[in-house]
């Protein structure tokens, strides 16, 4: 800051005689004027596409920040996400992350959690956290005439959060009855038979337990937050009646009291072992319908044949009442309500999967009517009427993901950790198009060989030979 000071005074002539003496003139006291720098102005890069203008700037303390201005909604919606999640709990203290995430809006400063939660709905405000293998999240949204005054809030989450004992037995209390409902989780069971089988000693096979969550305090919660809550892995998306220059500040309050960086340990990749023709794992849980789940290998993001892959999806189990899957096994055979697959492409596990329910007499005829599908696919591919009805939809239902300020902030965020580039939404629907007959062919033959499909079913299925697999209860 420069300082000025001017002094001003009364200069007059004084006239002197042998009797006169001098009397000084009165002078005006001292003005300060202090001329505050202004900070330099945001460099603000525009992307203008067919969805939305994304303006991408740095804020003046180092956030990276991607924002659509959306002056006609008086709401503003962010997001913020940091790379790092679940799987960088210590072993022995899963649920660690999670514990986090829970008490981010729990109390901070001289706010318990009634007194945030209060301060919340005062300010017609929304705020709260999660957590995946790989990243933590935080998401937010106010009215803009309130955006300071919730900012300052979250700032103070961030700054000072509380983690009071209160709600952090609360905490233990709910993930206890976690543990006890996932016992009968068919859900669970499918998804902990899979992963022992799949990559037993990686970081995303491991659960809470009873031992784990007791072992878990406050000060290992704020200890874990202040490595995963770090400025230097922040990513920010906003939708709002707001301009660069009025978020920014904004952001760089609720970074304020985030540490530089940290270190979190390395998360190795996956990869899927080839697998040996064998009948399906099944996890006995007495229940009238058995859960079937399949997972094969898939593909990253940035394979080429990505698209590929996502089309043929849709006609393969993505694409509801229009899939292969649901109009043989549900509308012509009966043997279930609804089957899906999906493609699951993250960074260092990359599947493509599905699953369904069916009675556990059936269970045997509806796991052999996947397969045959699937064997169908690989001999015989989809038909250019399929691939037609396939893109018209993936393009045409891609516009309802941009219907409100919270959605489009959240397809922004999923574009920016995938890494996907600024120009994706622009290049998205094209690289659909592009896709050919040729291609969905190709893919199907590589990608959808039963033989490459780990089968698990929970429930007392009938009619198939079965792997038993004893679950953690059961041991």
């Amino acid at each position: 800051m420069k300082r000025l000071t001017i002094t001003a005074g009364l200069l007059a002539a004084t006239s002197l005689s042998a009797c006169a003496y001098f009397n000084p003139p009165p002078v005006e006291s001292a003005t300060v004027v202090e001329v505050v720098e202004e900070p330099a102005p945001l460099e603000v890069r525009v992307h203008s596409g067919d969805f939305a203008e994304i303006q991408q700037f740095t804020t003046p303390g180092g956030a990276s920040v991607w924002l659509v201005s959306e002056p006609s909604i008086p709401i503003l919606s962010l997001n913020m996400a940091w790379k790092g999640g679940e799987a960088s709990d210590p072993e022995g203290l899963e649920g660690l992350t999670d514990a986090v995430t829970y008490h981010m809006n729990e109390g901070a400063g001289d706010l318990d959690s009634l007194g945030f939660q209060t301060r919340m709905e005062d300010l017609n405000m929304s705020f709260g956290c999660s957590a995946s293998n790989d990243w933590t999240s935080c998401s937010a949204s106010m009215l803009t005439d309130n955006a300071e005054d919730a900012m300052a809030l979250i700032a103070t989450a961030f700054e000072d959060p509380r983690f009071d004992e209160g709600p952090f037995e609360r905490f233990r209390r709910e993930q206890q009855v976690g543990l006890k409902t996932r016992e009968t989780s068919a859900g669970f069971l499918a998804w902990q038979a899979a992963s022992q089988a799949l990559y037993p000693d990686h970081p995303y096979a491991r659960t809470t337990s009873e031992e784990s969550i007791a072992a878990l305090t406050p000060d290992l919660a704020k200890e874990q937050m202040r490595k995963l809550m770090v400025k230097d892995r922040l990513l920010v998306t906003a939708v709002g009646a707001v301009t660069p220059e009025e978020l920014a500040p904004m952001i760089d309050e609720v970074m304020a009291g985030l540490p530089e960086t940290s270190t979190l340990p390395e998360t190795p990749d996956i990869v899927l072992p080839e697998l040996e023709p064998a009948e399906p794992i099944v996890v006995d849980l007495p229940q009238p319908q058995s859960l079937v789940q399949f997972t094969g290998p898939g593909l990253k993001r940035d394979d080429e044949d990505f698209f590929p892959a996502f089309v043929l999806n849709y006609t393969y189990g993505g694409g509801g009442f229009e899939s292969r899957l649901m109009k043989t096994l549900r509308i012509e055979k009966g043997l279930t309500y609804g089957i899906y697959t999906s493609l699951s492409s993250g960074e260092h596990l990359q599947t493509w999967g599905g699953g369904g329910q069916t009675k556990n007499e059936s269970a045997g005829e509806f796991i052999q009517g996947i397969k045959d599908e699937m064997e169908d696919f690989v001999e015989n591919g989809v038909t250019e009427e399929e691939l037609a009805d396939a893109k018209a939809y993936l393009t045409g239902s891609y516009p309802l993901g941009f219907d409100s300020n919270a959605k489009i902030a959240s397809q922004m965020m999923g574009v920016r950790q995938d890494e996907l580039g600024i120009d994706y939404f622009d290049l998205r629907n094209d690289k659909v198009r592009a896709v050919t007959l040729e291609d969905v062919n190709r893919v199907a033959k590589e990608y959808l060989n039963p033989e490459d499909y780990l089968f698990v079913a929970v429930g007392q299925p009938e009619g198939i030979a079965a792997e038993e697999f004893e679950t953690e209860a059961e041991e």
